[in-house]
């Protein structure tokens, strides 16, 4: 599971209340990562959070609504990081560069809690699989504005807006999968990385965008 340092000392699923619903969480978090939601039983969430399974059903009714949770509060968070960077000061180049930047930062951080988010979707039913997808649609048209207010400003090169936002996100959210938390980049690296390839697939001009140190060129 994620520590403090790789999030930011952000302490996760900590707006899940009381402790035993957290915990509970936090171990279908690790269960669903582990073994995908459908290998997963409610005996092995409860036995990880240490409890018996009819506690889970307590604060849960179903193993698919816990899934829900889990995926409502990622696709919120992941939402509220793009459109802050959209809605933010700068030019479009400023602000996608802190979009891909928070966003990967995000998913590398918590790449745990995010292959369950990102990569269970279709596991959950249809009521809360069309509330998550609008969620998700929220987070393209963030993007989509910012590819587009580049575009209408100079500042990027960008035939296809949609094709491009699915690609900037596709790019982003794969992070998820394979960021290891012992390997030799940190989370803060790999955004700087990938921001710096987003800038370069949209043909930021030149002076458009922040230099090496992450300053304005």
């Amino acid at each position: 599971m994620e520590s403090a340092a790789q999030t930011g000392g952000y302490q996760p699923w900590s707006e899940v209340t009381p402790d035993a619903a957290r915990r509970l969480l936090v171990a279908a978090v690790e269960a669903f990562a582990e073994r995908g939601y459908h290998a997963t039983t409610t005996r092995d969430i409860a036995g990880r959070a240490g409890m018996s399974p009819a506690a889970l059903y307590i604060h849960y009714k179903t193993k698919e609504e816990l899934l829900h949770r889990i995926s409502r509060i990622g696709h919120d968070k992941a939402l509220e990081i793009l459109e802050t960077a959209a809605d933010g000061p700068g030019s479009a180049a400023e602000r996608l560069d802190e979009a891909v930047r928070s966003f990967v930062r995000w998913h590398a951080g918590h790449h745990t809690t995010a292959r369950v988010v990102q990569y269970e979707l279709d596991a959950l039913g249809h009521e809360h699989r069309t509330e998550i997808v609008a969620l998700r649609r929220q987070s393209d048209a963030a993007v989509r504005r910012i590819l587009s207010d580049g575009v209408r400003a100079g500042e990027f090169d960008v035939p296809d807006v949609p094709g491009t936002t699915l690609a900037v996100l596709s790019l982003c959210i794969d992070v998820a999968r394979w960021f290891n938390a012992s390997g030799h980049r940190t989370p803060d690296e790999v955004g700087a990385l990938y921001s710096d390839l987003v800038l370069r697939m949209v043909a930021a001009r030149p002076g458009s965008g922040p230099g090496p140190d992450g300053g304005q060129k």
